[in-house]
């Protein structure tokens, strides 16, 4: 199997690689990596065998959406 199968059939099964994901969404692998640690990235969207990677990019896109979509409140909005 080469490498361009190996992707596809990782993309039909809905878990990519770190780099594809870095990739689609258009950061770095260290990026991602840091989104990981500080749990910007919900854990129910990737699995980890070891110290490898593999993401759902959907649901990846999704939450990280979701997290630009929440309000936020400051102090002098609670005064209103």
């Amino acid at each position: 199997m080469n490498i361009n199968q190996e992707r596809q059939n990782s993309r039909s099964s809905g878990y990519v690689p770190i780099e594809e994901l870095s990739k689609h969404l258009a950061v770095s692998i260290s990026t991602v990596r840091g989104w990981i640690k500080k749990h910007d990235i919900p854990e129910n969207t990737y699995i980890r065998v070891g110290n490898t990677y593999r993401f759902n990019i959907d649901a990846v896109v999704d939450a990280l959406s979701a997290d630009k979509r929440e309000p936020v409140v400051s102090d002098s909005d609670e005064d209103i």
